[in-house]
């Protein structure tokens, strides 16, 4: 079977500080991922090299079964949807949120030809899967932030990205905010034509059901992967923050307390 994701011994390493230390990770299909780490634990870089602005210092990537070195990047990147506050603030912010969502098709920011009608159906389509197809016609500009994410995830669907990464996409929500926005992703994530999706996060209330796999990095290196019962734990999150936690499970959702 195709791996997603397989990364083999990769380091990264600017001037004399080691970044990433030997990652070994393979992501299969169907599986979807939360990474967390504390702040300067590897993360971002490792986002980086996942979609190939950044080229390791040792070891093999290899993403939707393209192995680094071997293939065209350029090409690749259009099967991933990256969904990031970088991304946000170069999309054409007057252009309908459908309109936002077709220039997936051609991965371009904005619209640079008529679109054909089946393909504002398809862009429609891809906003009924996050259940936001009645902001279909606002603009950008005018939408919340949790709307603004949902449009920029459509638009990752319907250019047909078949890994999704979602970098901290709660970040600036407020809770209510927050729970509406969990709520409708879920209700992609399990629908069966869903990407892999890597959700990139720091906080642990924002890992679903729908998630069946955990990363946890530390200082650039696999501090331990596996089930999210497995990885959120009061010792694990401990050793990852470097503070005493407490870790609580109130279906469906994870807690963390900080304890002084």
């Amino acid at each position: 079977m195709k791996s997603v994701i397989h990364l083999e011994k990769v380091c990264f390493c600017r001037k004399d500080r080691t970044i990433l230390d030997r990652i070994d990770w393979r992501v299969e299909p169907g599986q979807h991922w939360a990474l967390l780490g504390a702040n300067g634990s590897g993360k971002s870089t490792l986002l980086k090299i996942l979609t190939g602005y950044e080229w390791p210092t040792f070891g093999q990537v290899t993403v939707q079964d393209r192995r680094f070195g071997s293939t065209d990047i350029g090409k690749l990147r259009r099967t991933i949807g990256l969904v990031s506050s970088s991304l946000e603030y170069r999309l054409p912010d007057q252009d309908q949120a459908i309109e936002i969502v077709a220039s997936g098709i051609d991965a371009s920011l904005g619209l640079y030809r008529r679109m054909a009608p089946e393909e504002m159906e398809q862009s429609l389509a891809a906003l009924a899967k996050l259940r936001a197809q009645d902001i279909a016609r606002q603009s950008y500009r005018t939408l919340s932030q949790g709307e603004q994410q949902k449009v920029m995830i459509a638009r990752a669907l319907v250019g047909g990205a078949t890994l999704l990464i979602l970098d901290e996409p709660c970040a600036g929500l407020d809770p209510a905010a927050r729970m509406r926005f969990l709520s409708d992703l879920s209700h992609m994530a399990t629908r069966p034509d869903a990407p892999s999706i890597l959700l990139v996060t720091h906080h642990i209330e924002e890992i679903g059901p729908w998630i069946t796999h955990v990363l946890l990095l530390k200082d650039g290196k696999v501090m331990a992967r596996g089930t999210p019962e497995q990885m959120i734990t009061s010792q694990n999150m401990t050793t990852l923050l470097g503070c005493q936690c407490r870790v609580d499970f109130i279906p469906p959702r994870w807690q963390l307390l900080i304890e002084e």
